[in-house]
């Protein structure tokens, strides 16, 4: 099958590999790679069906590679969670380094473009092509989490619901002694794309202060009155499905306190946010339990 979208994305390929799974392929001229994508279908889902499906969007953290739009489905029991669901599961590319964003490229944008490629091309494939409808939920784990509220809140209306499961949510977070969200932008880039300047995902984090804010969840947190927000993280320290206590995780860590900060500024807004911070590191593991636990609250705003 060939579907191509009004801006020039298309689908070049389709495998099942199980029942309710469908795996795509897509070629758009704002990614420099084809993208792949897994769908979770509906039991009643059918490509000529008079109806549509709210769809959940589920986005990967950095360094999955080009596995990126398994890692849920490796990593969780998000299929057997959502066999009863009658929703439609999107588990996108997002790049090896997970940004989700449009790449600033020193002023003169160009591809990669990841999220026109998610939120308008791959968007509007789903709705013509695989009966996905307007009601919306996203999450998404370490840079996915970044990436679910950053989408939620510069495409208001967009998603009823989003969720953050570690995600480092306050990109100007400074960490004079340690680590901080620049840091991890920097090694994203470094590990994922080694060729590239980190910086040409946004800017200097100075310099280009504005474009940063304008992909923020702190700085946009305004924009997210009226939708669903979850956020959770670790402390770093070890928790229950840790195998022995060891050294703080230093990622989880981060990830704690700007969704800490993140929580509390929501707060400041009158914006309702539910919370869980716990004992954990920066593993599959939590973002799993997280997953089990939210699940129901993000399907309860769009079915």
């Amino acid at each position: 099958m060939r579907l191509r979208d009004m801006a020039g994305a298309s689908v070049v390929g389709e495998r099942r590999p199980r029942r309710r799974v469908l795996d795509l392929t897509v070629r758009s001229p704002v990614l420099e790679d084809a993208a792949r994508v897994r769908l979770l279908l509906p039991r009643a889902w059918s490509r000529d069906a008079s109806r549509t499906w709210p769809v959940l969007w589920l986005l990967h953290g950095a360094g999955a590679g080009r596995d990126g739009h398994t890692a849920w489905s490796d990593h969780t029991d998000i299929e057997e969670l959502t066999e009863d669901a009658d929703v439609i599961v999107v588990m996108p590319d997002g790049g090896p380094c997970g940004n989700y964003t449009d790449w600033w490229n020193r002023g003169g944008g160009g591809a990669p473009k990841w999220e026109t490629f998610h939120l308008a091309e791959l968007g509007r494939i789903l709705e013509r092509g695989y009966r996905a409808g307007p009601e919306r939920a996203i999450a998404g784990n370490a840079m996915g989490g970044l990436g679910a509220l950053a989408y939620a809140a510069r495409h208001r209306g967009h998603f009823r619901a989003a969720a953050s499961f570690s995600g480092p949510v306050h990109t100007l977070y400074r960490n004079p002694s340690g680590l901080d969200v620049a840091d991890l932008v920097e090694l994203g880039v470094a590990i994922g794309a080694p060729s590239l300047d980190w910086t040409d995902v946004w800017g200097d984090p100075r310099e280009q202060r504005v474009v940063w804010r304008q992909h923020n969840p702190y700085d946009l947190a305004g924009r997210l009155a009226g939708v669903r927000v979850h956020v959770s993280a670790g402390d770093g320290t070890a928790g229950p499905f840790d195998a022995a206590p060891g050294g703080a995780d230093v990622l989880e860590s981060l990830a704690g306190t700007v969704s800490r900060e993140f929580a509390a500024k929501l707060g400041k807004l009158g914006i309702p946010v539910t919370t869980h911070f716990y004992p954990g590191t920066h593993t599959w593991p939590y973002w799993r339990r997280e997953m089990r636990a939210t699940l129901p609250a993000l399907l309860a705003e769009i079915t």
